[in-house]
């Protein structure tokens, strides 16, 4: 569904993603994970058009979408809810989520889909006309992956979701993420606490300094003792 080839991101003369390479399948759920720094945000950035890169290609459902504008690659079914949530802290919880169908033309449509996301993000429906500045931390994440779901995407990218939240939000959000998941989109996921990025995932990446050095099925590197000591905490 999408392959990553070769990818290369420079910041000025600084070259954050070296030659990276990875594939994600259609329903899976991908991990990336590494230490800060190691380039995950930047590649989730260059994948969605946010950041250009300096070499090789995003291939999208055998498109080339490498130098694609950001606002047109939601429109060819990619949604990114990004780090640190992102809500438009001025406009509603029920207008930040219209805002995320931007891109969809039929209105029927959209209501359903306004529909499924309430049932999803009971909290959501309630608090619809509350200015999202206004909400939890964890309530605000919930509104960025409504959000991004408004878009009705066939892939979501989804950086550090649990960044910042209680532990029960936590487990909420990756709830949700299973749940995602189980409705037939595809997640690539960057996240911090990458023992519950392992529990969720089909495979993932190990990223460190802008280099992917280990990847493969995710229950596997789970039980790998350099995982285990670099990034599980064991």
């Amino acid at each position: 569904m999408l392959s990553v080839k070769n990818l290369e991101v420079h910041y000025g003369m600084i070259k954050a993603i070296k030659d990276v390479s990875f594939e994600v399948n259609q329903g899976e759920v991908i991990a990336l994970i590494g230490a800060n720094g190691a380039g995950k945000t930047t590649i989730l950035h260059t994948v969605s058009g946010l950041l250009q890169a300096s070499k090789g290609q995003v291939i999208f459902e055998g498109r080339d979408i490498t130098k694609v504008p950001a606002y047109k690659i939601v429109g060819l079914g990619m949604a990114h809810v990004p780090e640190g949530r992102r809500v438009f802290s001025q406009l509603t919880v029920l207008e930040n989520l219209r805002l995320g169908a931007y891109t969809r033309k039929d209105k029927r449509e959209m209501e359903e889909t306004l529909k499924m996301i309430y049932t999803r993000f009971p909290r959501l429906e309630e608090r619809k006309n509350q200015v999202a500045g206004t909400l939890s931390g964890g309530e605000q994440q919930m509104l960025a992956m409504g959000r991004a779901l408004m878009s009705h995407p066939r892939i979501v990218l989804m950086d550090e979701p649990s960044m910042g939240l209680s532990p029960i939000f936590v487990e909420e959000v990756f709830n949700i993420i299973r749940d995602i998941s189980a409705s037939g989109t595809t997640v690539l996921l960057v996240e911090q606490n990458a023992k519950k990025a392992l529990t969720i995932a089909d495979r993932a990446y190990v990223l460190e300094t802008g280099n992917i050095i280990l990847e493969g099925e995710a229950d596997k590197l789970m039980n790998d003792e350099s995982v285990k000591r670099a990034y599980l905490g064991e």
